[in-house]
């Protein structure tokens, strides 16, 4: 307990994590932790080149604490209360986007938050396009991460029997091994009862850059400058990543819905 106390971010201390206020504390952090800034900005440009070509809005579940908007022209910004900032307040379970509206839906560390992904997944189905995607950046679950994860105050349950998510708030209530959990260990599942979605893409990835960074919660652990030399020596991992990542980047493709 003392070495955690030690390793806190000072401005996180006393912060209830499902306030509206903490998420913009958050905010703060990201930006002026330079480690972690540059974590992000590798996120938000991954998910800026995998988005799908072509016009039409893109949806950002999640945008309180961070800064995708500077790297995806137009971006709608949204998130589960209203924050300064972001443009919308949207409940995942009953999107406000019209039937085939949207070009993409795209989150970091989102997913494994919402309370009953079944309504999410059926509410991406109608409003994105054929064509379209949902990319996401999200925890992930390997030898590494499971060492890594189960001191994270986040829940992370692997062996959960469901996709819901355990009772808690819209931040504290999480599972971060729910994307694993339907993209790999439950894939035939996912696969059959959503056959409007493609898995185009998981890429495991970064089992060193965030943990450097200390996330939003712990002092950084390197300096900004040492993020290149970072990025360089886990893209020298690649091809460990199924056993060393501590996230993947999913990308799911919208495809014509089965014939009846």
């Amino acid at each position: 307990m003392m070495l955690k106390r030690l390793l806190a971010h000072p401005l996180t201390k006393g912060m209830d994590i499902d306030s509206p206020q903490t998420t913009l504390l958050r905010r703060r952090i990201i930006r002026e932790k330079p480690f972690l800034r540059k974590t992000y900005e590798h996120w938000y440009r991954r998910i800026a080149t995998a988005l799908p070509d072509g016009d039409g809005p893109v949806v950002e579940l999640g945008s309180g604490g961070g800064f995708m908007s500077e790297f995806i022209p137009d971006l709608i910004t949204s998130d589960v209360f209203e924050v300064p900032g972001v443009q919308t307040v949207v409940d995942a379970h009953a999107l406000p986007f019209a039937d085939g509206s949207l070009r993409a839906i795209v989150m970091t560390d989102v997913l494994h938050h919402i309370p009953d992904v079944r309504r999410f997944l059926t509410e991406a189905t109608r409003c994105v396009r054929v064509g379209g995607a949902i990319v996401m950046i999200e925890p992930w679950v390997t030898p590494w991460a499971r060492l890594v994860w189960r001191f994270h105050h986040e829940a992370f349950a692997p062996q959960a029997p469901t996709w819901s998510i355990p009772h808690g708030g819209a931040l504290s209530g999480a599972n971060m091994a729910l994307p694993w959990i339907l993209f790999v260990r439950d894939r035939q599942v996912f696969e059959r009862d959503y056959p409007q979605w493609h898995i185009r893409s998981i890429e495991p990835f970064m089992p060193l850059a965030f943990l450097m960074s200390g996330g939003v919660s712990c002092r950084s652990f390197a300096p900004g400058w040492a993020f290149g030399a970072c990025r360089w020596m886990e893209d020298r991992l690649a091809r460990w990543h199924d056993t060393w990542a501590m996230f993947a980047q999913i990308v799911l493709e919208r495809i014509p819905s089965p014939k009846a």
